[in-house]
């Protein structure tokens, strides 16, 4: 089976070497993936900056079905793919940006440039091609992200993707994957290609600092310090006059740091990054830039700037899951700063900690509520005005998230209603669409947890017409409509959130569950499938996949989704189930029967297991020993199925009359069944005839 490649060696030009050495058709040029030049998805940037132009020119609609993934990753292409699908949150001034994109975004986007990467390679047809994509080792977390899934979903036989690194230690998850999917080979030395520059220095600092020629390194690094802020200062400066936007989320700041003002000029190019990488959901880099930029300013001169990097950096930890350490920085801001605003920022910030970010057993809602409160006390504190308004309406609407979590769902409906009561009489039709969209949102899925279904739908459709191309809103509006058993309107909802998204699973995810339902096979499979391959980990896709299988009777299938999800989660009740049931077709009862009772030892309630022994039982000749399985089954809900089956052992036993109250209950729990009514009616009869004699 073909593989990708893993090229190392000490030096980028041995790489190259040898991966221009490869009997393959290169899809682009190399690729230099060191963060220091575009920040995150440097090597995404660089290589569909190369390639969207081409795409345009044979399949534009493959990149307008992926504007969004191509936009996020390369700015710069904003004149050849205008952004069709903008949302209240990308459009948010900086002021107003109140919502942040979770984690997965990246994984996302990721997801959708591989597609892309894929069809485009497919639209090309003839020979297999190879991307080379180096120093990987240099790499932000996006682009090993990137490459990951590239190594997973892009057939090698198709393009091959050759990944060159150095000395430099690689991503753990990106080293997992190379060592799963690729063939690593070592690259022979070879010498570095022609002459030396006349200015090795400036050519040094004219790669942005990424050469690894060491006659370079140590030109520079034999520069007195004045030269070499100049050379840095007149690099920031070309790159500057690009007006590209690129440069200034890697190698901009990275010079100005080096120029000669880091804590001025250095510290603003820092702040412009970082405020960019935090709206995108680059969080890695964002840290990276926090502390870079805490180490340039200084706290008491500059206090806003120190607190813009570490409040980034805070919020960057707690989306990566780190919020122990995000309430770290706060407790330093608090013992270091009397500024209202910095208590109160941090204040709201640590009770989402506690309510939300923590993992769930250590998380604290009482303590959360305390912290809130504070913050709540310091924006009441702030002059009349605009301001005051909605930094009081922004810290309830954190208060009724945590009263939602302590179960008083009442009152955070009160605060919510009662903050876009506040919002629509104190602040201009256009000043904190975003927020006010936010807090629409937050009623709707209050009233839906309260089961106020028709009042819920009518604030999410209100908040999609406010924010229409945001694709979580029309995610949950299906979701409602399910509930309210609407599921055509759902499935069109799940669609609409399909198209607005990058690769977005959850929908697929959900919509597999309203289809099984209908009864449409086929196409929840497809959905489930596309999931497992967004997703290979996901156990729950597993388990619905393998109960289609079981339906479908792909016992092969069956089998393969059952060892995949047994090796992830080995006691789930479900697969357990699932798999007694498969053994027991195939006549394996013992083993049948543990699985079942593997699975009960997990969950007693798992009725599928109950209902398993019970057949079990009645074929071994047994309708005792059946009757009292389907008895813990229905003593966890009533169900058709089972009054059914239990009324077969009862007639077995010879119990006509019990086997009537169970078929006359079954009919009634499912009066479409023509079998159950049929079975009634014979029982009936043979009641009958009993009587008669």
């Amino acid at each position: 089976m073909a593989q990708h490649l893993w090229i190392t060696g000490d030096h980028a030009h041995q790489r190259l070497a040898a991966a221009r050495a490869l009997p393959a058709v290169p899809l682009a040029e190399p690729v230099d993936a060191h963060r220091r030049r575009f920040g995150p998805y440097t090597a995404a940037n660089a290589l569909f900056t190369a390639l969207v132009p081409e795409m345009l020119a044979t399949t534009p609609e493959l990149v307008r079905r992926h504007d969004i993934e191509v936009l996020s990753v390369a700015p710069d292409l904003r004149s050849l793919v205008p952004a069709s699908r903008e949302t209240l949150t990308s459009l948010a001034v900086p002021a107003e940006r109140t919502r942040f994109y979770s984690r997965v975004r990246t994984l996302r986007l990721s997801h959708g440039l591989a597609e892309l990467l894929r069809e485009h390679a497919r639209a090309l047809g003839g020979p297999r091609r190879i991307l080379v994509l180096d120093r990987l080792d240099e790499a932000d977390p996006t682009d090993a992200e990137f490459v990951s899934v590239l190594l997973r979903r892009v057939d090698p036989d198709l393009l091959t993707v050759v990944v060159g690194s150095g000395i430099g230690p690689l991503d753990d998850d990106l080293a997992a994957d190379l060592g799963r999917y690729a063939e690593r080979r070592e690259a022979p030395p070879v010498p570095f290609p022609g002459s030396p520059p006349a200015d090795p220095a400036r050519a040094y600092v004219d790669s942005d600092c990424c050469a690894d020629d060491p006659a370079l390194l140590a030109a520079y690094a034999d520069l007195d310090p004045a030269a070499r802020c100049r050379l840095h200062a007149e690099r920031a400066e070309q790159l500057l006059a690009t007006g590209l936007q690129s440069p200034k989320l890697g190698a901009v700041p990275y010079h100005l740091e080096r120029a000669g003002d880091p804590a001025e000029t250095g510290a603003r190019a820092l702040l412009e990054a970082l405020n960019y990488c935090v709206d995108m959901g680059f969080y890695h880099a964002t840290l990276d830039l926090g502390r870079r930029g805490r180490a340039v300013v200084d706290r008491a001169a500059r206090e806003g700037a120190w607190w813009a990097f570490t409040t980034k950096m805070t919020t960057s930890l707690s989306a990566l899951g780190r919020p122990e350490e995000a309430e770290g920085l706060y407790d330093e801001a608090r013992s270091l700063s009397v500024n209202p605003i910095i208590h109160r920022q941090a204040a709201y910030a640590t009770a989402m900690i506690y309510t939300r970010h923590r993992d769930p057993d250590h998380r604290d809602h009482l303590r959360a509520r305390a912290w809130i409160n504070q913050a709540i006390a310091i924006a009441s504190l702030q002059p009349e005005g605009t301001d005051r308004s909605f930094s009081t309406v922004f810290q309830q609407n954190g208060l009724a998230l945590i009263e939602m979590h302590l179960g008083n769902l009442p009152g955070a409906l009160d605060l919510v209603a009662a903050g876009l009561d506040r919002l629509d009489k104190e602040l201009g039709a256009d000043e904190h669409r975003l927020h006010r969209s936010v807090l629409l949102h937050n009623r709707a899925q209050v009233l839906a947890a309260l089961g106020r279904l028709e009042e819920a739908l009518v604030d999410f459709t209100a908040v999609i017409a406010d924010d229409p191309n945001h694709p979580e809103y029309h995610f949950d509006r299906a979701n409602l409509l399910h509930r309210l058993g609407r599921d055509d309107e759902a499935l069109a909802g799940y669609a609409e959130a399909i198209r607005l998204s990058p690769p977005f699973p959850e929908a697929h995810y959900n919509r597999a569950d309203v289809l099984t339902g209908l009864g449409d096979l086929d196409a929840a499979l497809a959905d489930l499938c596309y999931v497992l391959e967004l997703e290979p980990t996901n156990v729950d896709a597993l388990v619905n996949r393998a109960s289609l299988y079981a339906v479908l009777d792909d016992a092969a299938a069956l089998r393969a989704d059952l060892d995949a999800g047994l090796a992830l989660d080995g006691a789930n009740p479900h697969l357990l189930c699932l798999r007694g049931q498969l053994q027991a077709e195939e006549g394996r009862a013992a083993e049948a029967a543990q699985s079942y009772r593997q699975a009960l030892a997990v969950d007693q309630a798992a009725t599928a297991a109950w209902s398993g022994l019970a057949a079990l039982a009645f074929d071994a000749g047994d309708p005792l020993a059946a009757v009292g399985h389907l008895d813990r089954a229905l003593a966890v809900g009533d169900d058709a199925a089972l009054r059914y089956n239990r009324a077969t052992a009862y007639r077995a036993l010879g119990r006509h009359d019990d086997a009537l109250v169970d078929l006359t209950r079954a009919a009634e729990l499912d009066p479409a069944d023509e079998e159950i009514r049929r079975e009634q009616a014979e029982c009936a009869r043979a009641l009958s005839v009993v009587a008669g004699r």
